[in-house]
């Protein structure tokens, strides 16, 4: 079987050059006589790898140098925990929830302090992004966090909450690099990388520099400490080397292809090939409210949980696979990343349209 249509919501599809080229590179990485996998992390070719991956990160975001670039581990649901226990100076935060990752990370940071939810879509199962231009933002609140993506929802913040002057703290995991942003909006942004950039067990945080100090809540492990990570460039002990180098490898692609505005444009091509679907299907319907609807991820349902499962195992039969959608939503999710390739989405919406048609 050659490679299936992968809509998984992560780990997720990769650009098939990018793995075509780790494999080729395997057994001896340009010319060390070694893999990636086995090389020292305090090696001079580990360092330009690392060194390399961060300067084309930044070229590609426009990010600026008073931000670091900190690539971790632990995923984005360690970052639930880190970021209250280094920000939460006044033990207060705000947090809008519009999904399961905002609602578990304002469960987290209960633990360090006080936590105001100043928004919420949760009343109509999160099908939407609340208004945030005129928020009851607390005076006292350290930051203003959202989830700026939500993978399971598909929703999507097309303007950012009025934070008030307070910083605003961004999960981006499902959205990162799909277009370009304003990084002087954010005082931390953040993303498990297996959904859009690399394999698990990479997350990176991108973080102004007057917001990594010393003075952490007591008790902050030294290694959930930001200025740790900072102080050694992301080498303070032995990070996910191999998951740095494929990133390394997707932001090279990224480049090639044109850069953020040129992968958005791909991006709004795709996601509007299968919305144009959905709107017109007698079948399927999408969940989402129109105006907060992700690029990334599409959840869709027919209304009967049977035909749902039977559409699931016939596209996965026909390669196109990991469409069931989560637990707790049930239905179907296209998860259309950018290497997801248009082709992709051609041969999904092909099915969706025989399949209405076998099933109406």
């Amino acid at each position: 079987m050659g490679r299936v249509y992968n809509f998984s919501a992560g780990p997720a599809v990769l650009p098939e050059e990018v793995l075509k080229e780790a494999a080729a590179e395997m057994l001896d990485y340009q010319g060390t006589g070694m893999s990636v996998m086995e090389m020292s992390h305090r090696s001079k070719a580990f360092e330009e790898i690392i060194q390399t991956a961060e300067r084309d990160l930044r070229d590609l975001m426009g990010i600026p140098d008073n931000y670091k670039v900190l690539f971790l581990q632990g995923g984005a649901s360690q970052q639930f925990a880190m970021i209250p226990m280094n920000l939460m100076k006044n033990r207060v935060a705000d947090y809008i929830i519009t999904g399961q990752w905002a609602k578990k990370a304002a469960k987290e940071a209960e633990k360090y302090g006080k936590v105001n939810r100043i928004a919420s879509s949760e009343d109509k199962t999160f099908s939407y992004i609340p208004d945030c231009s005129d928020l009851p933002v607390s005076e006292d609140a350290d930051y203003v966090y959202i989830c700026e993506n939500n993978t399971i929802y598909g929703t999507k913040y097309k303007e950012l909450p009025n934070t008030k002057g307070k910083i605003l703290v961004s999960d981006v995991s499902s959205c990162f690099l799909s277009e370009p942003i304003d990084v002087e909006k954010y005082g931390v942004i953040y993303g498990g990388v297996q959904k859009n950039i690399g394999p698990a067990g990479v997350v990176i945080v991108i973080i102004r520099e007057d917001l990594i100090t010393e003075e952490v809540l007591p008790g902050t492990p030294t290694m959930l400490t930001y200025k740790t990570h900072a102080d050694a460039d992301s080498l303070y002990n032995t990070p996910p080397a191999y998951g740095i180098y494929i990133c390394g490898k997707v932001f090279k692609w990224l480049k090639s292809m044109g850069g953020l505005s040129v992968m958005k444009e791909h991006n709004e091509k795709k996601a509007k090939l299968l919305y144009d679907f959905l709107d017109q299907s007698k079948l399927f319907k999408g969940t989402v409210e129109k105006k907060d609807r992700s690029l990334m991820n599409v959840p869709f349902v027919t209304g009967n949980p049977d035909l749902d499962a039977k559409f699931v195992k016939e596209a996965k039969a026909a390669g196109l696979e990991n469409l069931k959608g989560h637990r707790t939503v049930g239905g179907m999710r296209a998860s259309i990343y950018n290497a997801m390739p248009y082709e992709g989405v051609e041969a999904l919406v092909a099915f969706m349209k025989k399949f209405e048609e076998e099933n109406l």
